[in-house]
Parts: structure tokens; C-alpha cells; sequence
């Protein structure tokens, strides 16, 4: 089977209000209810694996305020979501909803069940109402529904439901991303030829959509305030604003926002709209610094998109390992080095840099913290294609990283998928005890 890049944009290119995790529960329980005659709520129950409840557990969730929790964000979605609008499915909620919502939460009519052993995205809902019970279950995708049910039995013709698998069985995810393995980086390179009016515009939407983050983010200190001191730095003469600074304070800017709940979307990537503002907001950075086309841009853009589906394509949707840092990072660097005219042994060299500096970093959560790991990420994704256009490449022989790039991605994939198993959970256990402690 073969793809383009707006197969890829398609696929793995969304906009998404609100962290992708609490934003997946709520769509979940939005789409239950849209089930039940009558729309009268009654109860709730959710399953969700061990990522999903990770990254749910404290971050801001959009329009309430600085609300957050598994329980509230399905609360939402059966309130006040639109199943329709899928990742923007919070764009539809209002006070109302958000009242209705806590007075469920606090009765404890809302129940959230760890599932400890399971592999991958996965949220069932169940909503009980005047005698009647809906079910969705999502898995692999944040949006990707794949059952739904009333009252026991199975509604197959519905709009939410996605459309028929391939013959193999297998997600339009699934394939693509077998796909994407089988490629080199020079057929990554060569995706970008393909790039139309149509995926320029919508990689421009990207630009503007993650744009208004980092312009809300700065104005407003939201969260963290990461951008925003930095910009105070700048200011103040104590750091200097380069081309590296520019990219931190954009990413983390938006990140602060975004991680606090402003009711802004962010255009996502491989399915978190914190990749999302990694893989586009450096190289917009670095383009005030230098004199190039737009359309150049753009296309450094679509190739971030791509070497961080390749990379999660590895890596899978959720892990231990910070994202942001390890495939993200790579689009951002692989899309900084083009943009400033490398060539494909520059953009290997960048992303063999940056995931030697970045492999560590661990995925503890979704919170307002995250901005500091976009600050980071950023910052560092700009420095690993400075340092690769001035002739610094990373070893082979050096810890993980391989003799090509693709050898080193593949390489993080293995420490993620095989490495990574117990340092997930013994993460999850730390935020666990700190959940239920008194303290």
C-alpha cells in the first residue's frame, strides 16, 4: 500500500482543544450519550489504560476554569461535548455544562477504573440513564471510536464510527505507520514533492492556530509563565534573544497556555497537540532570523510532520518517554535544518544530536510543567541543526544512536517499547501515592 504526505497530514494532522487525553475521555463520553433517549444522565463509568490515566490526571481542562481530573473531563463530554466535532469535542461546553459537571463529580456518580495491564490507547465509557445504557470504546487513536453500543446491543451505522478497515483488518494508522517504517529519509525527503496548494494552506492554518497560543501565552503569563519569563529575560538583558531563545519562548509560550486551559485549540501532531506546538513553532522562530521563501517554510513544516509520525510510528502513541523531546524534537530539528538549507546528511546528523541529548527525557503527565519540556525541546531542536550545519554529528558509536537516523529512531522506538515498560509504571505509582496521599 502506498501514501503521500496528505495522506500523512490527514491521518496524523488535527486540531485539538484542549490535552489530547482528557479531550479522548470526554469524546468518549460524548459519544455514549448522543446514544441515550431522553440525553438524561444518570451515572458513569470508565476504563482507561495506564497512559491515558497519566496524562489525564492533572492537567487544566479547557473553558472550566482550571478544572482538571479523568472523572471531570468525562463529566464534560456527557454535559456539554459534541461528539461530532471530535478532538474539538469541549468547544460546545458552557457554564451549564461545567455546573452540571461538578455537581456529578462531587456525588461521586462519576467512577474511573485503572486498567493496569493494558497495552495501549484505550477508553471505554459506559453511561447509565432512565433504564437505558450506552457504551463507546476508543483505542489507537485519541478520536478513533471503534464500538458503540445501546442497551447491549451494537450500533453499526453511525457517523462517529469509522469507516471500514482495510482487508487485513487493520486502521488507516496501523498501515500508514507499517508504511512509514519501511521508508529511508531520503524517501521521507522526497514525500515533500508531493506537497499541493491545498496541504500549503493547511499547513499555514497550522502556523496560525498554534500561533494564537503562543500570542495568548505571552500577553497573559498563562500557567507556568515559562514564555513569558523568558521574554521578562530577554528584556531585562539577561539572556539574549537568538535564534534558540526565540524557538523556547514561542513553544513554551503556547505550552503554558495550553497546559492551563485556555480555550484555544492547538494544530496536534501523531495525535498530541503538545507535539503539535514542538513540531511547528521552532521553525516559524527560526524564520525571522533568516532570509527564505515561505513556501520553504511550509515544507519544513509538512517534513516535521512526517519525521514525527515516523518516529511515534516506533515509539507508539503513549509512552514513558517525553514525546515532545524524542519525536517532535526530531520533526522540529529535521525541520530546522531544511529550512536553513541543509541537506539530508544535515538533517541525519540533527536528529542523531538531538536524540542523543533528549532520549532521557521521561513523559511524567500532562500538567503546566510540560512547558518547560517544550522549552527545552525547542531550544534543543534548534541547537542539534545548528551544530549538524556546522559539521557536529554524533558518533555511531555513541550510547543509542545508530549509524543512520532511521537506525537511531528506530533505536529510541526499542528503548521506548521494551526499556521504558517499568519506568512507566513506576511513574504512574509515584503520581498514584502522591493522588491519594494525605499530605
Amino acid at each position: 500500500m502506498h501514501y503521500t504526505v496528505k495522506d500523512i497530514l490527514e491521518i496524523q494532522v488535527a486540531p485539538a482543544l484542549g490535552c489530547t487525553e482528557p479531550v479522548a475521555i470526554a469524546l468518549g463520553a460524548a459519544a455514549a450519550v448522543s446514544l441515550l433517549p431522553g440525553k438524561q444522565i444518570d451515572d458513569i463509568e470508565i476504563w482507561v489504560d495506564p497512559n491515558i490515566y497519566k496524562n489525564g490526571l492533572a492537567v487544566s481542562i479547557p473553558g472550566t476554569g482550571g478544572l482538571s481530573g479523568l472523572d471531570m473531563a468525562s463529566a464534560l463530554g456527557a454535559f456539554g461535548g459534541n461528539a461530532a466535532l471530535k478532538l474539538e469535542v469541549l468547544d460546545s461546553v458552557d457554564a451549564v455544562a461545567v455546573a452540571a459537571a461538578q455537581k456529578m463529580v462531587k456525588s461521586g456518580r462519576v467512577r474511573v477504573n485503572l486498567l493496569r495491564d493494558q497495552v495501549g490507547l484505550f477508553i471505554r465509557t459506559i453511561v447509565n440513564g432512565m433504564g437505558h445504557v450506552a457504551e463507546s470504546v476508543i483505542t489507537g487513536l485519541h478520536d478513533n471510536i471503534v464500538s458503540m453500543t445501546l442497551d447491549g446491543s451494537a450500533v453499526r451505522d453511525h457517523d462517529l464510527l469509522p469507516k471500514a478497515r482495510s482487508a487485513d483488518g487493520k486502521s488507516r494508522l496501523e498501515n500508514l505507520e507499517a508504511w512509514l517504517k519501511e521508508l529511508s529519509l531520503d524517501q521521507l525527503l522526497e514525500l515533500l514533492d508531493d506537497l499541493d496548494d491545498e496541504d500549503l494552506r493547511f499547513l499555514e492554518s497550522g502556523v496560525e492556530v498554534n500561533m494564537r497560543l503562543a500570542d495568548y501565552g505571552l500577553k497573559h503569563g498563562s500557567g507556568l509563565g515559562v514564555g513569558r519569563t523568558l521574554e521578562r529575560l530577554v528584556r531585562q538583558r539577561l539572556i539574549k534573544r537568538d535564534m534558540i531563545t526565540a524557538a523556547r519562548i514561542l513553544a513554551s509560550s503556547a505550552a503554558d497556555a495550553r497546559m492551563s486551559g485556555v480555550k484555544l485549540p492547538a494544530m496536534s501532531s501523531a495525535g498530541s497537540g503538545n507535539h503539535g506546538l514542538t513540531a511547528i513553532l521552532p521553525i516559524v522562530a527560526v524564520e525571522k532570523f533568516i532570509l527564505v521563501d515561505h513556501r520553504i517554510l511550509l515544507e519544513a513544516i509538512g517534513l516535521s510532520h512526517i519525521i514525527t509520525a515516523y518516529v511515534k510510528a516506533y515509539t507508539g502513541r503513549l509512552s514513558a518517554i517525553c514525546g515532545c523531546s524524542v519525536a517532535a524534537g526530531a520533526g522540529a530539528t529535521a525541520g530546522v535544518t531544511y529550512l536553513m538549507g541543509g541537506t539530508k546528511q544535515h538533517i541525519a546528523g540533527a536528529i542523531k544530536n538531538l536524540s542523543e541529548d533528549l532520549a532521557g527525557v521521561i513523559c511524567d503527565g500532562a500538567k503546566g510543567g510540560c512547558a518547560l519540556k517544550l522549552a527545552t525541546a525547542a531550544g534543543t531542536a534548534v541547537q542539534a541543526a545548528l551544530f549538524a550545519l556546522q559539521g557536529v554529528n554524533v558518533s555511531f558509536t555513541d550510547g543509542i544512536v545508530g549509524r543512520s537516523s532511521e537506525d537511531t529512531m528506530k533505536n529510541i522506538g526499542t528503548l521506548t517499547t521494551q526499556g521504558m515498560i517499568e519506568t512507566d509504571r513506576t511513574i504512574l505509582n509515584i503520581m498514584l501515592e502522591k493522588q491519594f496521599s494525605d499530605v
